[in-house]
């Protein structure tokens, strides 16, 4: 599994072309969607799955840990749990001064390199 699958430029991807992408059955994916709460790709007006690039992207994430890994379904849900919270997690006042204080002195140091 260590070739990765080419994307077009599509916008969207029908089920059937994503199985196809994926190499996994379109019942897979379905299966998926039940499990994954993360994993909800758009559905158009005849109710058919249009999948982003980032969706496929989660797809071949989950493909590789399960299968490459061999996590279980649990895993894979507590992991992507704690990616979540992570990424939503919100920063202390203190934390995000310390964070902007930095960022303050990267953008100075960036404009005294560039100072006659």
């Amino acid at each position: 599994m260590g070739i990765e699958p080419r994307l077009g430029s599509k916008v969207f991807y029908k089920i059937g072309e994503v199985s196809q992408l994926t190499k996994l059955p379109a019942y897979v994916l379905r299966f998926w969607e039940s499990e994954f709460k993360f994993l909800s790709p758009k559905k158009s007006r005849g109710n058919q799955r249009l999948y982003i690039r980032r969706d496929i992207e989660t797809v071949l994430e989950i493909k590789r840990m399960l299968y490459e890994e061999g996590h279980t379904l649990e895993g894979v849900k507590r992991y992507w749990a704690r990616r979540g919270r992570a990424a939503s997690r919100k920063l202390t006042p203190q934390e995000l001064a310390k964070k902007l204080r930095g960022d303050l002195q990267a953008i100075v140091k960036i404009i005294d390199a560039h100072s006659p």
